[in-house]
């Protein structure tokens, strides 16, 4: 973000879709040969590259986070226009990676987190999310059949808990303990992500 937005007060700024792309994979392949985010789908593209081109069709702004050495994966995510931060301390968790990539972006009004193994999801889903952002909602999450799913937005209102967080939940405990205003989406893909190579089979 530049110095000139930097000034900016909080509701002329951006909103910011994050996009958790630092885990391990080890439950795709436990030896650790191959990054699951760059594995293809069907249309050749990888599954990193379409979770953040689902972001980009809504949000301009799109801050992945990743893990050191990740060269290939940084390449491919700044090559559709991606920012991209690397977090020394993902091997700690999905809550070391989220406070990271929020502290970089801590000056939005809000924020959008996506994971990166979620490419199913349709950017309607991230346009009803950031809307209800919009619209005051603090924390936001989809809701298809019945039950909550992926990404969620906050608002800087929860900007310290954000700060806080650490280990391997990310941001569960949060919507596990403060009000979540749900919104009904047509979109299945709030609960595909792909954590075994069976998944691919989409």
């Amino acid at each position: 973000m530049t110095s000139q937005a930097m000034t900016l007060p909080h509701t002329l700024l951006p909103h910011y879709a994050i996009l958790l792309a630092a885990g391990n994979g080890s439950r795709f392949d436990p030896l650790g040969h191959q990054n699951k985010l760059l594995q293809p789908l069907d249309d050749g593209c990888s599954i990193a590259v379409t979770s953040a081109a689902n972001l980009l069709a809504i949000m301009p702004h799109v801050l992945a986070v990743v893990r050191p050495c990740a060269k290939e994966l940084q390449a491919e995510l700044k090559a559709i226009g991606c920012e991209v931060t690397v977090c020394e301390q993902a091997g700690q968790g999905m809550g070391a990676s989220l406070a990271h990539a929020i502290a970089k972006v801590s000056a939005a009004p809000g924020w959008i987190i996506a994971l990166a193994d979620m490419p199913y999801v349709k950017p309607s889903t991230i346009r009803t999310l950031l809307d209800a952002l919009h619209g005051g909602a603090d924390i936001v999450a989809p809701c298809h059949d019945d039950r909550r799913g992926n990404p969620v937005g906050f608002s800087r209102f929860y900007l310290p808990q954000l700060l806080a967080l650490s280990g391997d939940e990310g941001a569960r405990r949060l919507l596990q303990t403060l009000p979540v205003h749900l919104v009904r989406v047509n979109d299945p893909g709030i609960h595909s992500d792909i954590d075994r190579p069976q998944d691919l089979l989409h």
